[in-house]
């Protein structure tokens, strides 16, 4: 039996990355899982692809598109999942994006842009999971994804930067109030993470003039990282997991470091 066997989770922004990490992990332990991104063909492909997964570990899987901004959308990924499962236990708001722009060169259209879908998508995910939550009872788990740029600005993903401190205050204040309701709500704040988002990150860093050549940004990032590597999707997992299950239960309002030792707090 797997630490979550039986649990029924969503996990947004899985159609790659970390997301999909997460959801692979959930599966391998018994956990039936919702794989939710934008991305509708992406997400269908990589639920098709863990079937047998799921299988092997007498769990079921399926699959939403939705966009995280938009609260019609949201219901109705809850909704199908609920109709999948049965019920809706751990609910992760995992979806982001980051669009890097030196600081004086940061537009409203950044802003709001990043801002809508890390700090909105996060509120919304969390409000309508507690809501799922609280009709069926039993409380249940709300997991979201922060980040070391919750801890400490850098100067060319500033909008980044405040999403994700964003993140950190909804996390503390939705774990306030939902805690008459038996629901938790945490979250996790990798650091520099080997995925497709951060090779776009370092493209974009490249353009504005932030590197010369490829990978520099990442190995600048990651000079000071303790353990002395970036980190793989694999290596975030083992937390994330541990966040859904049961050995967590007494967790709530926090920001869990899983970085490396690259920033210490």
């Amino acid at each position: 039996m797997g630490r979550v066997s039986g649990r029924s989770c969503i996990v947004t922004g899985a159609a790659r990355g970390i997301g999909r990490a997460i959801g692979e992990a959930l599966l391998s332990e018994g956990a039936d899982v919702c794989f939710a991104d934008i991305n509708g063909d992406l997400v269908q492909s990589v639920a098709a692809t863990n079937e047998a997964r799921a299988r092997v570990n007498h769990a079921n899987v399926t699959w939403a598109q939705v966009d995280v901004t938009r609260r019609d959308q949201v219901c109705a990924m809850i909704e199908k999942a609920v109709a999948a499962f049965g019920k809706l236990d751990v609910k992760f708001n995992n979806a982001g994006v980051n669009k890097p722009m030196n600081f004086l060169d940061v537009t409203e259209d950044n802003w709001n842009s990043i801002m809508t879908v890390n700090g909105l998508g996060c509120l919304i995910g969390t409000q309508e999971a507690a809501r799922q939550m609280i009709a069926q009872g039993g409380g249940g788990k709300i997991i979201n994804t922060a980040s070391i740029a919750s801890r400490q600005g850098f100067d060319n993903v500033a909008p980044y930067c405040a999403s994700k401190w964003a993140v950190v205050s909804l996390t503390q204040s939705g774990a306030r109030d939902l805690a008459k309701h038996n629901i938790t709500v945490t979250g996790f704040a990798p650091g520099v993470v080997a995925t497709e988002m951060w090779e776009q990150v370092d493209q974009d860093l490249m353009q504005i003039g932030a590197a010369e050549r490829p990978g520099q940004a990442m190995e600048e990032f990651s000079a000071d990282i303790l353990r002395g590597r970036v980190a793989t999707p694999a290596d975030i997992t083992g937390t994330t997991t541990f966040l859904a299950s049961r050995e967590s239960d007494y967790m709530t309002g926090q920001i869990v470091m899983i970085d490396g030792g690259m920033t210490l707090l």
